[in-house]
């Protein structure tokens, strides 16, 4: 930086220079942002601070130019791709210091959130999802849209608020009611989570191998909106109901965070899938336990209609 100054203070003895310089730094020093750090900090600045620091300055117009013009991280000009830049006070001069950007920062957890789960795939038509797209010729459908239209305008952290159990046959667009909800919450600016459960037990088992499970466990018990995807599909065991749906659904009550549900199976359907493990152990006390979670974290709505599955 040094060196840079003493460049521009040779260059300063051009005319010709030296108006370009003058120009600029008119430009800079009339940014909105650089204005409002320069009034913040006038006790401390000098014009010889001033000049030390145009080019400074000038970083952090041209960045905030950019980020202004920014429509995605992939179209991202700055030096740092997805980093915003600020102004500081830095021992005796102006610095830029660069900080995420609020599109990176939801990059960022998005994939962390994939690197964590791995069964966190969501069908390309999910992510399109939208609560005005749903098909309401079903009455059930007309039920979870109201309901969930309800939930997203009044949610509130820490509120106790009833999700959604959602059930029916294969392909009548149970999952895509999901996806619409986690769409309408993510425009409030409210993190929820789709996971597919039968997967995502599976995903559980294999991290008993590498340590990873507690972890993906904590992660899901306290995302604020949860989301579990066809659940009575996997395979029933007393460690799957007992060791890992349980202490979630517990968590969760306890907590008041909301959760969601969808299953081809009704509350009394799978009562019985939990009752009944794939040794042919029966066990209806750890069974209803289960329920009385669900029944108290979720309303159940039935989804009726053609399998869409089948016309694509």
């Amino acid at each position: 930086m040094e060196h840079m100054n003493q460049l521009l203070s040779r260059l300063l003895h051009r005319q010709d220079f030296r108006k370009r310089y003058e120009q600029l730094k008119q430009q800079v020093l009339s940014h909105r942002e650089v204005q409002a750090f320069l009034r913040a900090n006038k006790e401390k600045i000098t014009e010889d601070i001033l000049d030390r620091s145009l080019v400074k300055l000038y970083e952090f117009m041209e960045q905030t130019t950019n980020c202004q013009r920014c429509s995605s991280l992939e179209s991202c000009q700055n030096l740092l791709k997805g980093y915003h830049p600020r102004l500081i006070w830095q021992g005796n001069a102006i610095d830029v210091q660069y900080d995420r950007c609020p599109t990176k920062v939801k990059y960022d957890e998005r994939k962390r959130q994939e690197a964590l789960i791995q069964s966190l795939f969501v069908p390309r038509e999910i992510l399109q999802a939208s609560l005005s797209d749903v098909d309401l010729t079903d009455e059930g459908r007309m039920k979870a849209i109201e309901l969930a239209e309800t939930f997203v305008s009044t949610y509130n952290p820490g509120k106790k608020m009833k999700g959604l159990y959602l059930y029916g046959s294969f392909g009548v667009g149970k999952t895509y009611i999901l996806g619409a909800i986690a769409n309408a919450l993510a425009k409030k600016n409210i993190a929820s989570l789709i996971v597919y459960v039968p997967e995502f037990f599976r995903e559980l088992k294999s991290s008993l191998h590498d340590q990873t499970i507690n972890e993906k466990l904590e992660y899901v018990k306290k995302v604020p909106v949860l989301m579990l995807d066809d659940i009575g599909a996997e395979s029933m065991s007393s460690w799957v109901r007992d060791d890992l749906l349980g202490p979630i659904l517990q968590y969760r009550m306890l907590e008041n965070l909301p959760t969601f549900f969808t299953s081809n199976f009704d509350l009394q359907q799978l009562a019985h899938h939990l009752t009944y493990s794939q040794r042919g152990e029966e066990e209806q006390m750890k069974a209803a336990r289960i329920m009385e979670r669900i029944r108290y974290l979720a309303q159940p709505v039935e989804i009726k209609g053609r399998n869409r599955r089948m016309e694509t």
